[in-house]
């Protein structure tokens, strides 16, 4: 049971820090270089691809200091 809280726990921070990205990238990206920017495909890859690696990362560095600090234990 305990693995699997983790496992939520850890899908719960990499889903909020995504979406929180992706929604000031998005607002970022149509107030620099418009709004058809992101209608391309390239860009889009772009956008999304950066959105999971940013998002990743700082679940990793989320759940390492949280690890570190023992509040969670695995």
């Amino acid at each position: 049971m305990e693995k699997s809280l983790i496992i939520v726990f850890a899908l719960v921070i990499f889903s909020a820090i995504g979406f929180a990205y992706s929604v000031f990238l998005k607002s970022y990206v149509k107030t620099s270089f418009g709004e058809k920017w992101l209608h391309l495909w390239s860009n889009k890859l772009y956008f999304w691809q950066s959105t999971i690696f940013v998002s990743a990362a700082f679940t990793f560095l989320i759940m390492y200091l949280l690890k570190w600090i023992d509040v969670l234990n695995f």
